[in-house]
C-alpha cells in the first residue's frame, strides 16, 4: 500500500479551515512574545525520527506476544510500513535496522524501494542480547565481556558482519546495546567484565569506517537484575573516552533507574560533546517501552529543553544527533503507536523552543527559582500542536496524520495483503 499525495491533500481540504484559525490565532500569540513562527516551523521540519525495523510488528511481554493482523513479514514489508508514516507525517524520514533480524539480502532493491519512499538508513543495531539459530557458541553468559575468548570474538564478528551490511546500505553509524552482566553476587568479576568489554569494543572500533560512528548505550538493569557490565551513562562515556571521538554515548529514556535526572545526563554529555542521541519511549515502573509522551510528557519537554540549549550552545542543528524511537506495541496497533510517538516527540521539541531562554538565564543568574519555573511551564503549557500541524501541512504531510491513517483504513488495506497471519521478523 502506498498513501498518494492527492489523498492527503483532500483530506487536510476538509480540516484547513479549522486548522488555519487555530495556527493564525496562536502565531499571533507567540509574535507578541517576539518568537519567529516561521524559524520553529523550520526547525521542526529539519528534524527527522527513525523507525526501528523492529517496532513495526506488535511487541511482546514477558509471557507472550500477540500478534496484530497484516504484520509485516519482509523487510520490504517494513520499508514500506515506514514509508506509510514519513507521507503522513513527513518526520520519520530513517529507518534503523537490528541484524540479524532483518538482514538486507538485496542492498541494491532495498535502497531502491527506501530512496522511492524518501527514506534513509540510520543506525544499523547489532544483537548479541540472544543466541541465534545454528550460533555457534551462547551468550548466555556474555558476549562482549564473556570469560571465554572464543565467545568474545565471536560476538566482536557479528558487530564487524553489521558494520558490512550499514555500509552497503548507506548506513553511516552502528549502536551497541549489551545485556552482559550477571544475576547473582559473586558470579561476574566486576572490573575483568569490564576491561574485557572494552577490548572487544576496541576491536570493533578498528573496524569501523573513518566516517562511521560507534553509538554506546547502557542499562541499569535487565535482563541481569544484580550486575550489568554498561550499567549507567558514566561507565558508557569512559568507554566512549577510551575508545575515540567516532563513539559516542547513546540514552534510551527507559534505561535507567525510578527518579533519575535524564535531562542532567543529557546536559553533562552534551557538554563533553559526547551525546550521540536517544532512544525514545517513556514508562511507568521501568523500562517499559510505551508510547512516547504517554507517562511523563513534563520529563520529555526538560530533556528537550536541555537538548535545546545544548545544540543552541554548539552551533549545531537536530541533524548532528541520531534520534530514534524504541518502544513495543502491546495492545495498540503498531503504526499507530508510531504516530502518536512521533507527535509527542515534535511536541516537546517545539515547546522547547518556544523557551525564553534570556530570561530564564537572567533569572537563573539571579537564583530567582520562581521566575525560572514560570519560564519553562510557560512554554510547557502551550498547546504547539498547531505549529506541529502545519509543519507537516507545509511538507506535504496530514494535518491529522492518525486521523488520516484511520479514514482510509490503512491497518485494514494491510491485512488484505498481507493476511491475518503473519508474524512480524524479529522480536
Amino acid at each position: 500500500m502506498k498513501i498518494q499525495q492527492q489523498q492527503i491533500d483532500q483530506y487536510n481540504d476538509g480540516l484547513f479551515s479549522r486548522h488555519n484559525n487555530q495556527f493564525i490565532f496562536l502565531k499571533e500569540q507567540l509574535a507578541e512574545q517576539g518568537i519567529d513562527v516561521d524559524r520553529v516551523i523550520a526547525e521542526l521540519a529539519d528534524f527527522q525520527v527513525a523507525i526501528p525495523s523492529w517496532a513495526l510488528g506488535t511487541g511482546g511481554t514477558r509471557f507472550g506476544r500477540f500478534s496484530g493482523t497484516g504484520e509485516p513479514g519482509t523487510l520490504e514489508h517494513k520499508v514500506s510500513d515506514v514509508g506509510l508514516l514519513h507521507a503522513l507525517n513527513r518526520s520519520s524520514g530513517a529507518i534503523s535496522l537490528h541484524i540479524p533480524w532483518d538482514i538486507p539480502q538485496q542492498a541494491e532493491e532495498i535502497m531502491a524501494l527506501a530512496a522511492s519512499l524518501d527514506l534513509k538508513f540510520d543506525a544499523v543495531n547489532s544483537n548479541t542480547f540472544q543466541d541465534q539459530k545454528d550460533q555457534k557458541l551462547s551468550y548466555k553468559f556474555g558476549s562482549l565481556s564473556h570469560t571465554d575468548p572464543s565467545v568474545r570474538k565471536q560476538a566482536v564478528d557479528h558487530n564487524i558482519e553489521v558494520i558490512k551490511y550499514g555500509k552497503e546500505l548507506g548506513s553511516k553509524s552502528l549502536s551497541i546495546w549489551l545485556s552482559d552482566g550477571s544475576c547473582f553476587p559473586g558470579q561476574a568479576q566486576f572490573a575483568r567484565s569490564f576491561q574485557n568489554t572494552l577490548a572487544s569494543l576496541q576491536e570493533i572500533y578498528k573496524a569501523l569506517p573513518e566516517d562511521w560512528k560507534m553509538f554506546v548505550e547502557y542499562k541499569a538493569y535487565e535482563p541481569n537484575f544484580y550486575s550489568t557490565v554498561i550499567q549507567d551513562w558514566g561507565s558508557s562515556l569512559m568507554l566512549c573516552q577510551k575508545l575515540g571521538p567516532k563513539a559516542d554515548v547513546l540514552v534510551d529514556l527507559g534505561h535507567h533507574l525510578p527518579n533519575a535526572n535524564i535531562e542532567q545526563i543529557v546536559a553533562m554529555l552534551m557538554m563533553e560533546d559526547r551525546l550521540a542521541g536517544f532512544h525514545f519511549n517513556d514508562s511507568k515502573y521501568g523500562d517499559d517501552d510505551l508510547t512516547v509522551g504517554s507517562i511523563r510528557p513534563y520529563m520529555l519537554f526538560l530533556i528537550f529543553n536541555e537538548l535545546v540549549a545544548g545544540m543552541q550552545t554548539a552551533g549545531r542543528g537536530s541533524d548532528a544527533y541520531a534520534w530514534m524511537i524504541d518502544a513495543s506495541h502491546n495492545v495498540k496497533d503498531p503504526l499507530e503507536d508510531l504516530l502518536q510517538s512521533v507527535e509527542a516527540i515534535l511536541i516537546a521539541y517545539a515547546q522547547a523552543l518556544l523557551v525564553d531562554r534570556p530570561a530564564l538565564e537572567y533569572a537563573r543568574i539571579n537564583n530567582d527559582a520562581v521566575e525560572a519555573q514560570q519560564i519553562l511551564q510557560h512554554a510547557f503549557r502551550t498547546d504547539v500542536r498547531p505549529l506541529v500541524r502545519e509543519m507537516m501541512r507545509r511538507n506535504g504531510g496530514a494535518i491529522d496524520p492518525l486521523g488520516l491513517f484511520r479514514a482510509l483504513e490503512v491497518r485494514a488495506q494491510l491485512t488484505k495483503e498481507r493476511g491475518n497471519t503473519t508474524i512480524a521478523t524479529g522480536l
